[in-house]
């Protein structure tokens, strides 16, 4: 379920000639909302410079445009900061002498947390529990005769200074942004009376507007709510948010209890991550996956670490591991089922070559869980037997999500080939984007060595930048192949991108129709192809030599 919210806003003139205050409330496409959020604004032009409503309304023109333009992988603060930054200078460059200034609150509510951006004397509030909590320092001088002085706004000085306040979201939590117009002539009970008694945020807002000029204020009035409905499971950006806050897990014992967990040992340990056994209080066997103390200070490896969590949740299903859900979580580390069974490369070293009807049965189910990764926008990017793991309760599932890739959200570092050598796709060598066909590529590789225990183009070695002719095709270490399956893999491995299956579903459906679709009449069995004339043929024959052998019995008697 999405974050859900409700939202108010009021603004009315007064006394003065010209409302200067400006208010903006974007509700983006959903896909923006879940990576930028929501954002709502009140900006105040100051009067006593050069065009105070120009000021007001250029920031938050820019404010909503630009904010969701920047990349989804810098964090909230870090955006804003940068946009407002500029933005302070197009106002200081552009008031043709004069100050152009204005003051400016800003909310942005993503995932399960909040971030405000505060400069100058708008107020911000949060309304929960029938407490108004104020969120905003005013900018102004405290000496007397001073008090409506801003000593901090947009365009009034050259290095420009926002107070920045996160935290998490509460369902119920009401957000309301004030211009001084308003606060300046409302107590705060009487703003608290009013959230207590109009549920109705339009209305809410409206009736503060009003109440203020009632109350005599003399200033453009403006108020802008926002009311938490619902709140969606936490996702990657609310986890990154509490990252600084998670520190790495002490090294574990055989038996100590950690978080709730009892460690069973330590099963596994390389440069990128560490993974123990452990339980749960039933008794149930899973995996926390950490980093090692080597990767402390490495700043992009707690964000991988959480983003692997992140596409494991969103991928739920059973051909993928369980997560569990932490709720508790004080460390950074996240867990998942460890399932009784065995990788794929395994049971290669086992017995071999797959024998074709178990490579029948497997192929299909590869290929439907690179499908189903796919429809949600992640590749995998590392396909190879040791990824897929066939469980004892007969479920074939793809693991290890660590170089896992969401376009638009994961960033694709120049010059990195990420994946096993072998199993990467020649376009990766040539530094083509991640694609869904190179995970299929990668899958045609496993399929091909689980089949022959051969690679269609040789084994790649770290490093290698390998040349790819034309694959070896896999009847060659096959013979049993049918001819149909021979024609499929090698189309699965074209060097080419344009010769291969374009999607998963592609590939699923010519496997699942086989021979009728890949190979042309000519190279099925005359039986297969025209079976009534083949059975006539066959019953003349026979007709023909009983007779025959009549014949030749009657001429010798």
């Amino acid at each position: 379920m999405p974050l859900q919210l409700t939202f108010g806003e009021a603004s009315a003139t007064g006394p003065r000639n010209e409302n200067q205050d400006a208010i903006r409330v974007v509700t983006p496409a959903p896909s923006l909302a879940l990576s930028k959020g929501f954002l709502l604004a009140l900006a105040d032009g100051v009067s006593h410079c050069a065009d105070g409503a120009l000021a007001a309304r250029a920031t938050l023109q820019a404010l909503a445009l630009d904010y969701y333009s920047t990349p989804e992988t810098w964090a909230v603060t870090h955006a804003l900061e940068r946009l407002l930054t500029a933005q302070n200078r197009w106002l200081q460059a552009n008031g043709n002498g004069q100050p152009l200034l204005t003051t400016l609150t800003a909310l942005v509510l993503r995932g399960t947390r909040f971030t405000l951006a505060h400069v100058g004397d708008c107020r911000a509030y949060r309304w929960a529990d029938a407490t108004l909590e104020r969120l905003s320092e005013d900018h102004v001088w405290q000496q007397p005769g001073m008090q409506h002085v801003l000593k901090r706004a947009l365009g009034l000085d050259q290095h420009l200074v926002v107070d920045f306040l996160e935290g998490a979201l509460r369902e119920g939590d009401c957000f309301v942004i004030l211009s001084d117009g308003v606060w300046a002539a409302l107590p705060e009970r009487d703003i608290a009376e009013v959230l207590q008694t109009e549920t109705d945020l339009s209305r809410a807002a409206s009736t503060l507007v009003k109440a203020a000029h009632l109350a005599g204020s003399g200033d453009n009035a403006s108020a802008v709510l926002v009311r938490v409905q619902a709140l969606p499971e936490a996702g990657l950006a609310d986890n990154l948010a509490q990252l600084e806050q998670w520190p790495l897990p002490p090294k574990l014992r055989a038996g100590q209890g950690f978080e709730g967990w009892t460690v069973e040992g330590l099963l596994a340990e390389s440069r990128q991550s560490l993974i123990y056994r452990v339980t749960d209080a039933q008794t149930r066997p899973w995996l926390l996956k950490t980093l090692p103390p080597s990767r402390a200070d490495d700043p992009s490896a707690g964000p991988a670490l959480l983003q692997e969590e992140w596409f494991l949740r969103r991928v739920a299903g059973r051909c993928f591991p369980e997560l569990h859900s932490l709720a508790q979580r004080q460390h950074l580390y996240y867990v998942q089922r460890e399932y009784a069974g065995q990788s794929l490369a395994q049971l290669f070293r086992q017995q071999g070559p797959m024998p074709l009807p178990q490579w029948l049965d497997t192929a299909p189910r590869i290929i439907r869980a690179l499908g189903m990764l796919h429809r949600r926008n992640i590749l995998h990017r590392d396909v190879k037997p040791e990824n897929l793991h066939l469980g004892d309760d007969g479920e074939l599932r793809l693991l290890d999500f660590g170089l896992a890739y969401c376009p638009g959200l994961s960033r694709d570092e120049p010059n990195s080939l990420p994946g096993t050598p072998s199993f990467i796709a020649p376009e990766a060598f040539r530094g083509e984007p991640p694609s869904a066909q190179q995970d299929l590529y990668a899958a045609g590789v496993t399929l091909y060595y689980l089949l022959t225990g051969h690679y269609p183009y040789g084994e790649v070695e770290a490093f290698q930048r390998p040349r790819f002719g034309t694959a070896v095709p896999p009847s060659r270490y096959r013979p049993d192949l049918p001819d149909w399956l021979d024609r499929l893999l090698l189309r699965s491995l074209a060097a080419d991108p344009a010769q291969r299956f374009e999607t998963a579903e592609e590939w699923l459906l010519a496997f699942e129709q086989g021979e009728q679709r890949i190979c042309p009449d000519g190279t099925r069995p005359l039986l297969e192809r025209e079976p009534l004339k083949t059975w006539r043929a066959i019953a003349l024959a026979s007709l023909f030599l009983n007779l025959a052998g009549l014949i030749w019995l009657i001429g010798r008697g």
